[in-house]
């Protein structure tokens, strides 16, 4: 295994256990970025991975210049690799937006939260008309139910299920002057739960974004997108997978 490929696998297992050990994690991380840089093979994602490391390193010491500095190089080598409207780099906009909002710069840590659930919902939105088409047919030809779920492996539906419910709970707390915003991440989380199959938190979900439409009298046309989620999600658990 080349140097740049074992750094990327625990990168990865670094990211998964998190920042807890600082000075242990720093050290490693200066080894990585010294052999990423050398390196004239990292491709991006590896690039992406390691600032978005070194950005969650430097917020957790609290040193948030240098964390917006390597979040910024992350969304930039995450778009390379990825694009910049892929769930794989929503992850850098979502902490940068963390970094706004802890120094109450309000107006861009809104925009990239914004943006953070608008790719999310996305995903989740397309993921599941293509599994609706596919559903359709092989109903039409074998008579039975492709199993709904998320495209995700175990990590990305956990990095999901952490990133929405963190702009959740923010969004909460503004939900009497930009009802929508939370209506809008909470259907995106109706969508998560519902193609993970997990359909008590999608109904919770869908139930308390409906809620909160009756009580800030939004329109009767989002009310109704509201119920039809409902609507969904009764009429495929009535029909379980086969």
């Amino acid at each position: 295994m080349s140097d740049v490929a074992e750094f990327t696998l625990n990168l990865q297992v670094l990211q998964v256990q998190g920042l807890g050990r600082i000075v242990q994690a720093e050290e490693y991380l200066c080894q990585a970025q010294w052999t990423v840089l050398k390196s004239t093979e990292c491709p991006y994602a590896t690039h992406s991975l390691l600032h978005r490391n070194l950005g969650l390193l430097y917020m957790a010491k609290e040193n948030y210049e240098e964390a917006r500095y390597h979040l910024a190089n992350d969304i930039y080598f995450a778009s390379c690799a990825f694009g910049t409207e892929d769930i794989r780099t929503s992850g850098g906009y979502f902490h940068l937006a963390n970094i706004f909002y802890g120094l109450k710069k309000l107006d861009r840590a809104d925009t990239l939260y914004t943006k953070v659930s608008e790719i999310w919902n996305k995903y989740l939105n397309n993921h599941y008309q293509v599994l609706s088409q596919a559903r359709i047919q092989q109903i039409d030809l074998l008579g039975k139910r492709f199993e709904t779920d998320t495209g995700l492996d175990e990590a990305q539906e956990a990095e999901a299920i952490r990133i929405l419910t963190s702009i959740w709970n923010i969004r909460e707390s503004t939900s009497d002057t930009a009802p929508q915003k939370t209506i809008f991440v909470l259907k995106t989380l109706v969508m998560l739960y519902h193609l993970m199959m997990n359909s008590s938190k999608a109904q919770e979900y869908a139930m308390r974004a409906l809620d909160l439409a009756r009580e800030q009298q939004l329109s009767d046309q989002e009310q109704n997108s509201i119920q039809d989620l409902l609507s969904l999600i009764s009429a495929e658990d009535a029909h379980p997978v086969t």
